[in-house]
């Protein structure tokens, strides 16, 4: 079970490196002073890899909990 909690950490920190992209691309677009439209859209790209990243990493959480209470 020691694995499960070692893959479940792995994925866990692969997501929280994701959702961090997600919040220096949202910046970068902030900054870039674009028309509402435009923002709009590349937000919403953001918007699915945040959503994402946040699945992986409560996939990883969940295995980590389950790796430990097995153990």
């Amino acid at each position: 079970m020691e694995l499960l909690v070692w893959i479940g950490a792995a994925m866990a920190g692969v997501g929280l490196v994701i959702i961090g992209y997600c919040i220096g691309a949202a910046l970068r677009v902030r900054k870039a002073g674009l028309p509402d439209v435009e923002m709009r859209a590349r937000l919403q790209k953001v918007v699915i890899y945040n959503m994402v990243a946040l699945l992986i990493s409560a996939l990883g959480l969940g295995m980590v909990v389950m790796g430990v209470l097995l153990a």
